[in-house]
């Protein structure tokens, strides 16, 4: 049955979900990498499925032995390069912490900065991510925007930062900016 439980969570299948629940499925249940279903389905983006898991008891916080929470796995998921914000405000109407680290100190909001969903990245700025917050590296949600480019989540990000005082001077030494000018010089061959 696990195997058709985590198949009906990554598909989105709410109602076999609700069934296999009603025939004594455990939401807390964990597949071979230590996720859980409610992960599975908010990494998907499958709304009906994340609210009848939620329903169900899922723990909204449960952590995978790689750190991942469903928050992040909602924030951004690479292999559809998107988040889905309607996700993440269930998930965090449940309980869900959203500044939560996963591996190496990586928050929900650095996420879906360097993944440029402007549309998660301003719902977790309204909802209180905090803007300032650092990896183990030092980088800000900023700067992960900034190393692609992702001019709507920089100015998104930017704004946010001055509400809070910063200045683009940088009187906070993890706003400054990692985009720097280089100067390339090019040689042409010389001709004999």
């Amino acid at each position: 049955m696990s195997q058709e439980w985590f198949e009906a969570a990554r598909a989105g299948e709410a109602a076999t979900l609700k069934s296999l629940l009603d025939g004594g499925a455990d939401p807390a249940a964990t597949d071979e990498a230590g996720e859980t279903a409610l992960m599975h389905a908010a990494h998907h983006g499958h709304l009906d499925a994340v609210r009848v898991l939620l329903a169900a008891g899922a723990d909204v916080n449960a952590v995978s032995p790689q750190g991942w929470t469903a928050l992040a796995k909602a924030a951004y998921n690479g292999e559809t390069e998107c988040g889905y914000v309607d996700v993440v405000e269930a998930l965090h109407e449940a309980g869900a912490q959203l500044d939560a680290r996963i591996f190496f100190g990586i928050t929900p909001l650095m996420l879906a900065a360097g993944g440029g969903d402007a549309s998660v990245v301003e719902w977790l700025i309204n909802n209180g991510a905090d803007v300032l917050a650092a990896n183990e590296g030092g980088r800000t949600a900023r700067m992960m925007a900034n190393d692609r480019f992702y001019v709507d989540v920089i100015n998104l990000l930017t704004e946010a930062e001055r509400q809070l005082g910063v200045t683009e001077e940088g009187t906070c030494s993890s706003t400054k900016s990692v985009v720097k000018p280089q100067v390339v010089n090019l040689m042409k061959p010389t001709t004999h």
